[in-house]
């Protein structure tokens, strides 16, 4: 069964947005050539949404691929993919935003992309180290000024949809009363350790399709916990319906009405991430999974490099948190 997928509000475009993507995240910020193969490997088995970032150092290799999957003919043109990237906070200024996307769309060797979303809601100083984010490089978003940035990049063609990443509620209503384009995707933390219940309410209430990142609880660093992966209630429900624990978290989601990128560089983990749409959860299922206790795993804490976490820094100031 393939990957379905939804049609995004405010989009200048017919292409819809698969359910399902791959993630090409993750630090160190590299692109080597197993995450070349597994974006090749992705697309030959029905991927057609690849999720990157500027940050994420990945957008050439993805265009690499993709122009490899061309001429190997996985794909008949790139129509036939769905391809988001981000604006960084170094970039998050008036007069950074276009610059950025057009770096962007250089790196990918394309024309356009799919959708462009802003990162996170804060700036930082233009020219700073762009990451781990030193705390006194950040700035407020003006985002009134950002987002009309942003939304001339779809008018200018450069970006088919915006949206945003890691916007709580309060910051999603400050940009709805200025936005003359309405964000499309909120771009979120969310998984069964992480449920993100009213954020996704307001969300659907908004017309604001959510899209869930680290879906099978991604880990910071290698000596940290996958509080997903180590649930005893999802082991359960999996090994009573004969699936992985992955395969139950993400139809957890598909069954909460968000989309997901997942990543993987193993091309049997690819296709296991596949196959959650032709059976689904019960009642008493969702019951046990809304009793997980909650844990938060991305914040602005997890951005700064270790010896700034421990200053005295007020994270409110910049509303990434609920």
């Amino acid at each position: 069964m393939g990957i379905p997928d939804v049609t995004l509000s405010s989009a200048s475009s017919t292409r819809p947005l698969p359910v399902l993507g791959l993630g090409t995240g993750g630090y160190p910020f590299t692109f080597d050539a197993k995450k070349k193969l597994a974006v090749l490997h992705a697309i030959e088995l029905g991927y057609h949404h690849l999720d990157t970032s500027s940050l994420y150092q990945t957008e050439q290799g993805i265009g690499e691929a993709v122009a490899e999957s061309l001429r190997r003919g996985l794909i008949n043109s790139r129509a036939d993919l769905f391809i988001t990237s981000k604006l960084w906070c170094t970039d998050a200024h008036s007069h950074g935003v276009i610059p950025a996307i057009r770096e962007s769309l250089r790196n990918l060797k394309m024309d356009y992309l799919d959708l462009y979303l802003i990162h996170w809601p804060l700036s930082q100083k233009p020219g700073s180290c762009p990451f781990p984010i030193k705390s006194e490089d950040i700035v407020p978003l003006d985002l009134k000024s950002v987002w009309e940035a942003m939304e001339e990049c779809q008018r200018l063609g450069l970006a088919k949809s915006i949206g945003v990443s890691n916007f709580t509620q309060k910051k999603l209503m400050e940009l709805l009363e200025i936005a003359k384009i309405p964000p499309a995707v909120n771009q979120v933390e969310l998984n069964p350790v992480w449920q993100q219940v009213k954020l996704r309410e307001f969300c659907k209430e908004k017309g604001i399709h959510v899209i869930a990142y680290s879906p099978l609880g991604g880990q910071i660093s290698s000596s940290s916990r996958n509080l997903v992966m180590e649930s005893e209630v999802l082991q359960d429900i999996a090994k009573a319906k004969g699936k992985s624990v992955a395969q139950v978290s993400l139809r957890w989601i598909y069954e909460q009405g968000a989309c997901m990128v997942a990543k993987s560089l193993n091309k049997e983990r690819l296709k296991e991430n596949m196959e959650i749409f032709d059976w689904q959860l019960n009642d008493e299922d969702h019951q046990k999974i809304s009793q997980i206790p909650q844990c938060k795993r991305i914040s602005l804490h997890s951005l700064l490099s270790p010896e700034e976490r421990s200053k005295s820094f007020d994270l409110l100031d910049y509303e990434i948190i609920d």
